[in-house]
């Protein structure tokens, strides 16, 4: 089998499969939103003119069903002819939305009618009534999803309110009260509307001197689309106050009969900060920036944080350069002299495998929480490995055990000291049981695999399989964002049955955010066992695939990159969970502020 090749037998997804999934939510097709629509259309009628007043069905019809539908078809346009953008199955849910908020209304309507009649005030003042929050939740929708502009959102948000309304009195002659009412209610539905998004805006505004209202549309149309113009206004956000950083991109070059077999990339660059803005979606980015010449290109996890996430694709660029100069040159030539991937003592967080004067050191906690490592912790691991003498260390993250808000290892903290005990033990480990002789390696790497089903990203699996004497050594690395906790050791188990020592990796790569629920990660979505077997099935692949090879290596510093920088993305998530808090209170606040306005204009002007 040649080297990168799937293993044989069925895909773990077909694919198809390998679709973009939603942001949070996915409005449900316009089908079967347009079957709720007539459900709740009903329900409104029947309550507003119960049977077996002959009213209700042309009240169904004319007052709710016509005016949804109408506002379902006409909004999309509207919206696309003033600047903004909402497409048609959002425009049939957005229809249906506010019938929800409606229906308690005219419950409680009806029941205080039956109960009160000479309080409450009459059926030709419930349509003003009942228009004002569609047309508050209309425009709360539109600002945010279509155009950031009242004068924009405001036409297309008033279609169903209106509809309805004109609907409404053909069927109950207007009052002139009644009438007089409506200006009023809307008036009191913008101002409400303005009132949410202005608290809901403000702890970005604050922080970052910029809109978050104003960032929706194009965070949608970047996930759903890719599109470039979206993608660059969301950059140009990260790009507001970046940090300049050097950074540094080691490369490893596995060569067999002239051709590059595989390529191991590591940037010091953390693959963030979301979808596929700036670093996130990493591996897919450098692996396309190296091209077809580097083999079977491998982008581990290196330690660091989001302090290293790249603000745009320029950056990116920057790092690709680097690398791709690196293959370029094709690097020193490294003594045909190697380990297995060996620790000191079983409970070790730092394993390590000799590959000439250069060694990969491989660290995680699992089954602990293992999540991000700080650069300076790594930073402080390599200067001081070096001046020990010996190979010189790469650092890999396996970032291979995934537990909510645990698991980094930050500066200065036990678990950074314990590291670098381990990792110096890995290593004289490493060097003790090395020997000299050809290297051989195998290489296979599997695709197919689907963000929202499978919680993998575009790069899906790889592996690759080091024989160092009669030792072999695999490393699977699953493009995604960590592992959940306790699968590692029953893929290490299944591994281990192909090779002599294996680890399992991820990349981190934030794309798979993208989805409802956030992290998204490896084994949450795709069953363990069932990857397991996938992995095992490609490691036999990449075992069958070995080969003599010639290992280089090449590193370069890229100077003056843009970086998100020191406590940036801690800034953003509390700003964000502030704009939440705010949403949350504000909203169910403004409507009832909204509401009760409402009915005491309906009981002044009865």
């Amino acid at each position: 089998m040649a080297a990168g090749d799937s293993p044989p037998g069925p895909p773990a997804r077909p694919p198809s499969a390998a679709r973009r999934p939603g942001v949070l939510f996915r409005a449900p097709p316009p089908l079967a939103t347009t079957g709720l629509i007539a459900v709740a259309t009903l329900a409104l009628g029947v309550l507003v003119w119960p049977p077996p007043s002959p009213e209700w069905l042309r009240g169904w019809l004319f007052a709710f069903l016509a005016p949804a539908l109408g506002a379902a078809v006409l909004t999309t346009p509207i919206a696309r002819a003033l600047g903004g953008r909402f497409e048609f199955h959002r425009s049939v849910f957005l229809a249906l939305t506010p019938l929800l908020v409606e229906l308690p209304l005219a419950a409680a309507w009806r029941g205080a009618l039956d109960r009160w009649p000479s309080i409450v005030p009459p059926i030709v003042l419930l349509g003003p009534f009942l228009a004002a929050p569609v047309l508050w939740f209309r425009e709360l929708t539109l600002y945010g999803v279509s155009a950031p502009s009242h004068g924009r959102s405001l036409p297309a948000a008033l279609v169903q309110p209106v509809l309805q309304l004109v609907g409404f009195y053909a069927l109950v002659h207007p009052t002139t009260a009644s009438l007089a009412s409506v200006p009023v209610d809307f008036a009191l539905a913008v101002v409400c509307a303005l009132v949410v998004l202005h608290a809901a805006d403000r702890p970005i505004r604050r922080e970052f001197h910029h809109s978050g209202v104003s960032l929706i549309r194009p965070l949608l149309d970047h996930v759903g689309r890719r599109d470039e113009e979206a993608t660059s206004k969301l950059e140009a956000f990260f790009l507001a106050s970046p940090v300049l950083a050097d950074l540094r991109v080691d490369l490893l070059r596995f060569s067999r009969d002239g051709r590059t077999a595989a390529t191991v990339v590591l940037p010091t660059v953390h693959p963030g900060p979301f979808a596929a803005l700036g670093a996130s979606d990493l591996p897919r980015k450098l692996a396309e920036a190296l091209g077809p010449e580097a083999g079977t290109v491998f982008v581990p996890h290196t330690p660091c944080d989001h302090d290293l996430d790249l603000p745009s694709g320029a950056e990116v660029q920057q790092v690709g350069a680097a690398a791709r100069g690196l293959l370029g040159e094709g690097g020193t030539v490294l003594p045909p002299r190697s380990s297995p991937l060996v620790a000191a003592d079983p409970a070790s967080t730092a394993r390590a495998q000799l590959l000439g004067d250069v060694a990969l050191v491989v660290v995680s906690q699992a089954p602990a929480p293992t999540d991000d490592i700080a650069f300076a912790v790594a930073d402080r691991l390599v200067r001081e490995l070096s001046r020990d003498g010996g190979p010189r260390p790469l650092l890999i993250d396996a970032h291979n055990s995934y537990v909510e808000r645990q698991g980094d290892i930050s500066y200065g903290s036990p678990a950074a000291e314990r590291l670098l005990t381990d990792a110096r033990a890995a290593l004289r480990a490493a060097q003790a049981v090395a020997r000299d002789g050809p290297i051989e390696v195998g290489v296979a790497s599997r695709g197919g695999y689907s963000i929202g089903d499978d919680g993998i990203g575009p790069q899906g699996l790889r592996a690759l399989v080091v024989k160092s004497g009669p030792s072999t050594t695999g490393y699977v690395l699953i493009d995604g964002n960590n592992l959940v906790a306790g699968a590692r050791a029953t893929i290490v188990a299944e591994l281990e049955t192909v090779v002599d020592v294996a680890e399992v990796l991820t990349t981190d790569n934030h794309v798979v955010h993208e989805v409802d629920g956030g992290i998204n990660p490896v084994g949450e979505r795709y069953p363990v066992a069932s990857l397991a077997r996938d992995l095992r099935a490609l490691l036999e692949s990449a075992k069958a695939d070995l080969r003599p090879c010639e290992v280089r290596f090449g590193s370069r510093v890229v100077p003056s990159v843009r970086v998100l920088g020191p406590g940036y993305t801690a800034r953003l998530l509390t700003s964000l969970g502030d704009t939440l808090a705010m949403f949350a209170n504000m909203f169910p606040a403004a409507l009832v502020l909204l509401l009760t306005s409402a009915l005491v204009v309906a009981l002044v002007v009865r």
